[in-house]
């Protein structure tokens, strides 16, 4: 059986800089049913600078893009503990690192994946050292041209390491006319890599859809509701929709993976019995009659007379004994 889709919960920066807000969401989130919790690792000096604008002007204490950078850290001892959190729930811990100093804390750190934002796809710099830690990639592709992502592939390639691609638009949230569900089959035949979908539609069909059009990785953030603070929570799924997506795309993976044998009908025997239907006479008829089609009804059970499927075997036949209304009508009952 195809392994299941892998769904990765992203919290980003719905913890808005509280460790306690955090380690709730761990707990939130390994009562879902995804196999993975990303997080986002900000080291503000080492990837920022005062000069950074805002993508969206939202934070109401932060006087720059690099006040708020600053104010979503946590040390590297707090880190240990979110990791060693999500191991004791049974939460593999995904990280998307913005600078190199980042990649050194989630190697001492330890993490399953590295996920590539969109912004950092071409920046081969962080790439080389992630690639040096042999770790899978999980690259998203929102941001790219297909020219930009041949750059990137075949540097990937080259360092012989394990990767995927997400297709992921970058608008927060997505709408339906932006969400590229054909691209994952470009991706897919384009690179010959496990492909996925990274959702910001706050939707749970859009990640149903993508796992029923081949999807083999789903990401999408969480929070606990749409209204809270921070620049992803009007994209994001609450704790409630994932139980339902993780429910959905259970049964798509089931379905997919359980084909049917049309040319195999034994488990309908008994209700083909009930459900098709015998020939039967609609109205009263003599003997010597010749039957048309209008003479004919089919009712339920099948094996009381003559198959409905064969009612024009029976046209033009003449009645051997007289017929009342409804009666069922058989071999014997015909010249």
């Amino acid at each position: 059986m195809k392994n299941k889709p892998y769904l990765i919960a992203e919290i980003a920066q719905a913890h808005d800089g509280s460790l306690g807000i955090l380690h709730s969401y761990i707990d939130a989130v390994a009562q879902t049913g995804v196999q993975a919790i990303k997080f986002q690792m900000h080291i503000a000096e080492a990837e920022s600078s005062i000069h950074e604008p805002f993508r969206v002007l939202f934070s109401k204490e932060d006087a720059t893009r690099f006040d708020y950078w600053k104010r979503m850290e946590f040390t590297l001892e707090q880190w240990k503990a979110i990791k060693q959190h999500c191991d004791a729930v049974g939460l593999d811990f995904i990280c998307s690192p913005f600078s190199n100093l980042a990649v050194d804390w989630l190697e001492t750190i330890g993490v399953k994946a590295y996920k590539v934002g969109s912004g950092e796809v071409n920046n081969f710099l962080l790439l080389e050292r992630i690639t040096q830690t042999g770790k899978p990639i999980i690259i998203s592709s929102g941001m790219s041209s297909f020219e930009e992502l041949d750059q990137t592939v075949d540097f990937l390639k080259s360092k012989k390491v394990d990767f995927s691609i997400l297709q992921c638009t970058t608008a927060y949230p997505t709408q339906p006319e932006q969400y590229g569900f054909g691209v994952m089959q470009e991706l897919k035949e384009r690179y010959q890599v496990p492909v996925g979908f990274s959702d910001h539609s706050a939707k749970i069909s859009t990640g149903i859809a993508a796992v029923a059009l081949g999807a083999e990785i789903l990401e999408f953030h969480v929070v606990f509701h749409r209204s809270m603070f921070g620049p992803d929570a009007l994209a994001s799924l609450t704790i409630e929709e994932t139980k339902q997506l993780v429910a959905a795309v259970n049964d798509i993976h089931l379905a997919q993976n359980s084909p049917i044998n049309k040319n195999d009908n034994d488990a309908f025997k008994s209700l083909k019995s009930i459900f098709e239907k015998s020939l039967a006479i609609n109205k009263d008829l003599p003997a010597g009659h010749i039957l048309t089609f209008a003479d004919l009804e089919s009712k339920k059970p099948k094996g009381f007379g003559i198959s409905a499927t064969d009612f024009q075997k029976v046209i033009g036949r003449i009645l051997k004994t007289d017929k009342k209304q409804w009666d069922f009508l058989n071999e014997e009952d015909l010249a």
